[in-house]
């Protein structure tokens, strides 16, 4: 492998033109199709397998056509004070709004709320819902304006008017100001790092590259694969963040290796060779987490896996061929300003790393300190929720946020979560009689408020209800009800010969998180088992592995426990900008594992490779331990404050979900890079001492060899340490 990756630099710096136009000319490519290709897809949210989504896909079926399946708004009317709602000239009012709504273009109906009883018990509050034959993606400016403007008019009535539904939901980007924030901290962390501009540059450059590839490739392929600009939210994260990272450890050892005395393409190789090939299997590991999300089976995490995973796969690209060719154009532009000038040699501190003989010193109290600590930090995880944010979770300044405050103070806390139930009766003798004895025993249901008047197909044989809950969608009595329906279920079914099944957001949120849970396990033992293998032929090593999979639990457990505080407990919620705490996003958990596994493989590939390339070569363990330190800690900290930096960007998205996705990737990277990577990894691997690097005979004949830490090329160097032997003039550097 290094020796592979080394001819594959020297080949990148020699013919650096025409990998440089090679680039240009895919991104050229890539970004002219996305041009070309048609609107992106709505990405939806089906969940194949789980009971809400049969019934939704039974309602699809049976009521083909059907508004229930396009967009819809839900216009909420409020009294001025010690007014009520039904006063003459308020329903007047409404009356015409409603009439308006209902005449404007892409509208299937609407129903005043005197017509269909929408009216709070107080008459303080009611509601219309405008239905749309179309769904919230393919809605008209012109649609949704004559629903604008018709609330504006009832406003200028006097009246409080808020818009609830999807038709008109505000839809935040998927960063924000921020965003930009994360990639100039980026860029401050690289400059500090590298003391040179050209250096802090080149890894930003080639990231916004790859990025750039990445996202056009995903709007190129948007419709026939189903991806759209949600999908590629998560593309955008790992790839910058990966982009920076792995062109970072190419750059630091072309930097190292020129100050050894090799000349710009001989360091060039060396560099690409070595650290490229710690970037090769960090790229597979977090490639492995990311492909590994398809085994949950919910295709939208699917479709975000794979299309980040082939964000990192271009990402590892990229820095085994287009930076080496730009460190062509430019050898010497990336040393620092000191070596330029001569005034100093080497571009790696040789000084024993303070923190390194710390760890040595003391490994089991440092062990026993990063242990406890991330242990008490993981303990809410104990508390989890799992839930899906709704309008509830939107900032009051949203009109969709009032809407649903309004409507849980006018109707109750469970009118924002209705249940709804789809009633198959093909097989009953009296469909009719089926669905009402059916309506009456799930309205007779303790904490059942009120049912709805069943609405049936135009074929007779199917009908879909509302049932009210007493308490909100994301309390646990709510929760508990939808168990309670669905286990006196067989009873019901038996007394009427017809079917049902419970669908709506709240019943939607208990089988989502109920399938996560189910996969969790399996997906843990595909991509674990999968990165271990993997790490087994890296490390040569037993015990190396284990201790990473063990790391990252750590890791995972702690910043699962940091969102549970933040998101769902409320602690610096203000902070951080968290308008309403509640469960905490159903794919979250699993969401966290992959992602967090692969970048914890990231740093411990590394970081524990360059203390392997010194034991290799003959260092003691422990000493190999500081030399490890000593050439790569202070650019893993680097890689790991610029990770931050840019998922720390995202925590600014008007979307709680990227939001959240934004603040448990940065708080992972924080707890494993700086406490189980930076601590917790060199104190196991000082106790264990050469037993660390232990492996069965039989075991080390059967893995391949793939020499990931140079030993062939550092053979060769002992042939000439200033310069190996060349069959080709080093080429002279662009001015």
């Amino acid at each position: 492998m290094a020796s592979f990756l080394y001819r594959l630099g020297r080949l990148a710096f020699r013919w650096r033109w025409l990998v440089a136009v090679f680039w240009v000319a895919v991104m050229a490519a890539v970004g002219f199709s996305a041009t070309r290709a048609s609107e992106a897809p709505d990405d939806g949210f089906a969940m194949p397998g789980i009971e809400s989504q049969k019934a939704f896909d039974l309602m699809d079926q049976r009521f083909p056509g059907s508004e229930a399946n396009g967009a819809n708004a839900r216009i909420v009317f409020v009294a001025p004070n010690g007014q009520k709602i039904t006063a003459a000239d308020n329903r007047k009012t409404i009356d015409k709004v409603v009439a308006e709504a209902a005449h404007g273009p892409q509208v299937a109906g609407a129903v005043s709320p005197f017509q269909a009883h929408a009216v709070s018990k107080d008459a303080s509050t009611a509601y219309a819902t405008v239905s749309f034959k179309v769904k919230a993606t393919d809605l008209t400016d012109a649609s949704k304006k004559t629903v604008e403007d018709a609330v504006a008019r009832a406003r200028d009535a006097g009246l409080t008017v808020e818009v609830g539904g999807d038709a008109l939901a505000t839809r935040p980007a998927a960063g924000g100001p921020s965003e930009g924030i994360g990639i100039a901290v980026a860029a401050v962390v690289l400059l500090v790092t590298f003391g040179s501009l050209a250096a802090a540059g080149l890894p930003l450059l080639t990231a916004i590259l790859g990025v750039g590839v990445s996202m056009a490739s995903i709007l190129a392929l948007g419709t026939t694969f189903g991806l759209s600009a949600t999908t590629g939210t998560l593309a955008t994260m790992l790839g910058l963040a990966v982009g920076i990272d792995y062109a970072l450890f190419v750059v630091s050892r072309y930097r190292e290796e020129r100050s050894n005395g090799h000349l710009p393409r001989e360091a060039t190789g060396l560099a690409v060779g070595t650290a490229g090939s710690a970037v090769v299997f960090a790229g597979l590991t977090v490639i492995i987490a990311l492909a590994g999300l398809s085994v949950v089976g919910i295709p939208l995490l699917t479709k975000m896996g794979l299309a980040a995973a082939g964000a990192v796969l271009i990402a590892v690209f990229i820095a085994l061929t287009l930076v080496p060719a730009l460190l062509g154009f430019w050898p010497d532009a990336v040393l620092s300003r000191a070596v330029r000038k001569g005034s100093k040699r080497s571009g790696a501190s040789h000084r024993r790393s303070r923190w390194a003989a710390f760890v040595l010193r003391f490994p089991i109290p440092v062990l026993l300190a990063g242990i406890a600590g991330l242990g008490a930090i993981a303990l809410p995880v104990t508390h989890l929720q799992l839930g899906m944010p709704g309008d509830e979770a939107k900032p009051t300044s949203t009109t969709e946020r009032r809407a649903y405050d309004d409507l849980a103070k006018g109707f109750g806390p469970g009118f924002n979560g209705p249940l709804a139930i789809v009633v198959d009766a093909k097989g009953a003798g009296d469909p009719k009689a089926a669905v009402n004895t059916i309506t009456e025993k799930i309205g007779a249901t303790a904490g059942v408020v009120s049912v709805s008047p069943a609405r049936f197909n135009p074929a007779g044989d199917t009908a879909v209800f509302s049932a009210v809950p007493a308490t909100s969608p994301t309390d646990q009595k709510t929760k508990d009800l939808v168990k309670v329906i669905r286990a006196e279920r067989p009873a019901t079914e038996s007394a009427t010969g017809a079917t049902f099944e419970v669908t709506g957001s709240t019943a939607v949120n208990i089988d989502v998180a109920a399938k996560v849970q189910g996969a969790l396990i399996p997906y843990l033992a595909v991509v674990v088992g999968l990165a271990f293998l993997l790490l087994l032929v890296v490390f040569r090593s037993v015990l190396v592995p284990l201790k990473a999979a063990v790391g990252f639990l750590l890791s995972v457990l702690a910043a699962l426990g940091a969102v549970v505080a933040v998101f769902q407990w409320g602690w610096l919620a203000a902070l951080l900008g968290v308008h309403q705490t509640g469960p905490i996003m159903s794919m979250m958990p699993i969401f966290l594992v992959g992602i967090v596994f692969g970048l914890a493989m990231d740093y411990e590939v590394f970081l524990v490779t360059r203390m392997r390339e010194a034991y290799v070569h003959g260092e003691p363990a422990g000493q190999a331990i500081a030399s490890g330190f000593r050439h790569s800690a202070r650019v893993v900290v680097a890689a790991a404050l610029i990770m931050m930096a840019v998922f720390s960007g995202f925590i600014g998205a008007g979307e709680s979900m990227i939001k959240m996705i934004g603040f448990g990737l940065a708080i992972a990277v924080l707890f494993d890079a700086f406490v189980v990577r930076m601590a917790i990894v060199p104190a196991v691997l000082a106790l264990l001492g050469d037993r660390a690097w232990w492996m069965p005979r039989w075991l080390d004949r059967l893995l391949p060899r793939i020499d990931v830490e140079g030993e062939a090329l550092s053979r060769r160097a002992s042939t000439s340490p200033a310069r190996l032997p060349d069959t080709e003039p080093e080429p002279e550097p662009v001015h």
